[in-house]
């Protein structure tokens, strides 16, 4: 796994890119910008399009640093402005008409005429201009890129007279690129509708006056005024008003929350109906969905382990490439052949052997996935997180918060008595006094369920570690506490609820049983159709760890359709059991607090993230954002896909080019055959991982 850089220091400034299309280019732009004066260092996000430099530096010198690619950049926080159609590709358009020109000229004149060989010569240079500033500094540089390669074919094809070919792979490679860049900008779209998300401006009320300022210029503490239908712009919580807000940005739920005073709310989210004062908790860049965003582009720029073995195997591919190319340029002639013939050959093998193809073959799969993944509330850390989960074999969950809702809920109450409003008041009066999150289940259920229900006069409330609680009602002592506190308790009763799963607490005297009152943490109401999409996925094992014991944990083991679990586990045991697995192939799934050592072991840690809280966000590899199963099988049919789409795209890449190769044999490629190889084996791998954007 590839180390990300260390930090940037505060003299680092971000910028957004315009027109960076290829890999290559992005890492000639980044060395070029490294050598300006007044530069310590500089890091150019290819998949983000965005640069960070550290150092003193004019907009004006890391353009000129880009000016090989036409490279504009712009601020990070400003809007780029869009230039017209024909004023981006004004070069490529007058090249275009000199090469018609050029055909009209060449029918009208024939071959002998020296006006075609102008007009063609005229198209390539200026079509050119910027392949040929590019390609001519890196072999001054030892730099033997796509714009190397390019750049010998179209001045050897120019150097034996074949003019006409040099325009037209000129035209077609500027084409190429054009084509590249725009399918590159649709695969990053993911992270600009992401960025758009968050309002720049809010209304504030600061010193009792109202005020619209930018995000940046608001602080922490400023009360924020939010009307129905507005995007919420800073993170904070309610101070006053009550609302349903919309979500989705940052859980990917479409379902409202509904939302009141001392909630938290995002920024990027829509509140929906009601006017809502908030106040402020997180500065512009710290709020949840600006750490997102540097998430999504840290992890797309995170190499995944089949783009580190496209980079080493470029690495060898294009020097091989070369060499391959002088072998087929000299040795025929030497036994024979015409120099001519073979040179131009050679010159063939050097573009159709162009590595573009093959580096982009991964990185565009892997952002267009990652950018999906995100838009639907599923954050994936990096690339190499992308893949493991696609060939994850086996999933353990933690029961509490994951396969359960997390709280406990009464299911079932059984009276021993036929006094039943007098035993709920005793059990109320003695509950209301406990803090066990038992206690709490029990009065809810009495508030909601039994409202009717008095709450006894309770005088001498005593807890009794480990068993329960008691008190005096009315001269009576009244026990509330597990089966083992009381004598003469029906098991056969109890029985039946503990092999449900339940937790069961009794009421009564000394002298009577009042009642049973049977409790569960309910399994989520999508556990057990995600468990069988596991499966049906392919998934073979399946595991609950659990810290209740054997009897309940089996029980919920058998609702959810899991094929395994462990109970009466403490956080060392549930690492152990991770770390005991057969070559570590198994993703651990938990809410990131407690269950943190799990997910650190785990090939793959995933975290419900409860709409994002900084402990989910920063200890797993995955986050499901919206604290919602679902997701977990749409990721790892992403992931599946995916790795699916990189195989196919390194295929399609190394297939095309040699079957273009191949011509060489009979002496059929020719430089048309070779820029439109290239030129479709890049824009079939590009389209091909568009399609990921699809997924659902």
């Amino acid at each position: 796994m590839e180390r990300r850089r260390a930090p940037m220091s505060a003299e680092q400034q971000t910028y957004r890119l315009n027109g960076i299309s290829c890999a290559n280019c992005a890492q000639t732009f980044e060395n070029n910008v490294k050598e300006i004066d007044g530069v310590k260092d500089a890091n150019v996000h290819f998949a983000a399009s965005k640069i960070d430099v550290v150092g003193e530096a004019s907009i004006a010198d890391i353009e000129k640093a880009g000016s090989f690619e036409n490279i504009k950049v712009i601020r990070e926080n400003s809007e780029p402005e869009k230039e017209p159609f024909w004023m981006r590709h004004d070069k490529v358009l007058l090249a275009s008409l000199l090469i018609i020109f050029g055909f009209i000229a060449h029918a009208t004149f024939g071959n002998s005429h020296y006006l075609p060989n102008v007009l063609y010569g005229l198209s390539a240079l200026i079509g050119g201009l910027s392949l040929f500033k590019a390609g001519l500094i890196n072999l001054t540089k030892f730099r033997f890129d796509m714009k190397t390669l390019m750049t010998i074919a179209v001045i050897g094809a120019a150097i034996i007279g074949e003019w006409r070919e040099a325009a037209v792979v000129v035209i077609l490679f500027a084409i190429s690129e054009a084509l590249e860049s725009y399918s590159m900008d649709k695969a990053r779209s993911s992270i600009r509708s992401l960025m758009k998300l968050s309002p720049d401006k809010a209304r504030i009320r600061r010193n009792g006056e109202e005020q619209t300022i930018t995000v940046e210029d608001v602080a922490v503490g400023d009360i924020m005024l939010v009307k129905p239908g507005e995007r919420i712009a800073m993170d904070g919580i309610i101070t006053d008003g009550f609302s349903s807000i919309n979500q989705a940005s940052i859980t990917g739920e479409a379902i409202p929350a509904e939302k009141t005073t001392g909630d938290d709310v995002f920024a990027g989210t829509i509140n929906q109906d009601g006017f809502l004062e908030i106040e402020v908790t997180k500065k512009a860049q710290d709020t949840t969905i600006a750490k997102i965003i540097h998430m999504v582009e840290e992890a797309q720029e995170e190499r995944a382990p089949a783009q580190a073995f496209i980079d080493r195997f470029a690495a060898y591919y294009t020097p091989a490439i070369i060499v391959i190319a002088l072998l087929v340029a000299i040795v025929p002639p030497l036994f024979g052949g015409m120099w001519s013939t073979w040179v131009y050959q050679g010159l063939a093998v050097l573009v159709v052997g162009c590595p573009c193809a093959l580096v982009v073959s991964t990185p565009v799969a892997i952002v267009t996935a990652i950018g999906n993944a995100a838009r639907n509330g599923v954050l994936i850390k990096g690339g190499i997180h992308l893949e493991q989960i696609g060939e994850i074999q086996k999933i353990a969950f933690d029961k509490t918060g994951t396969l359960t809702n997390g709280t406990p809920k009464v299911t079932d109450v059984h009276f021993f008595t036929n006094e039943r409003n007098k035993a709920l008041s005793y059990l109320k009066g003695l509950e209301v006094k406990s803090n066990h999150p038992l206690a709490k289940a029990i009065v809810d259920y009495m508030n909601n369920e039994q409202p009717a229900i008095q709450t006894a006069n309770v005088q001498s409330f005593t807890t009794i570690h480990g068993k329960g609680i008691r008190g005096e009602i009315d001269g009576v002592t009244v026990y509330a506490g597990s089966p083992d506190y009381f004598k003469n308790v029906p098991a056969d009763q109890i029985e039946h609820y503990q092999e449900s799963g339940k937790t069961v607490m009794l009421c009564g005297t000394d002298d009577e049983l009042l009642l049973a009152i049977a409790l569960r943490d309910e399994p989520r109401t999508e556990s057990k159709n995600v468990i069988q999409k596991l499966h049906d996925l392919g998934i073979k094992q399946t595991f609950m760890l659990t810290g209740d014991h054997e009897q309940t944990a089996k029980a919920l083991k058998d609702d959810l359709g899991l094929t395994d679990v462990k109970a009466g586990l403490l956080p060392q045991d549930k690492l152990n059991f991770i770390k005991e697995q057969e070559n570590g192939n198994i993703a651990m799934i938990g809410d990131g607090i407690n269950d943190t050592p799990a997910l650190a072991a785990s090939k793959v840690g995933i975290a419900m993230g409860s709409a994002g809280t900084d402990s989910a966000l920063e200890t797993a590899d995955v986050a499901l954002m919206g604290d919602d199963l679902n997701k977990l099988p749409y990721t790892v049919k992403l992931s599946r896909k995916a790795l699916g789409i990189i195989k196919q795209n390194i295929s399609f890449a190394i297939g095309i080019k040699m079957l273009a190769l191949l011509l060489v044999i009979p002496g059929w490629l020719t430089l048309w055959i070779a820029i439109f190889a290239d030129m479709g084996a890049t824009l079939l791998v590009t389209l091909n991982a568009l399609r990921l954007m699809k997924i659902k």
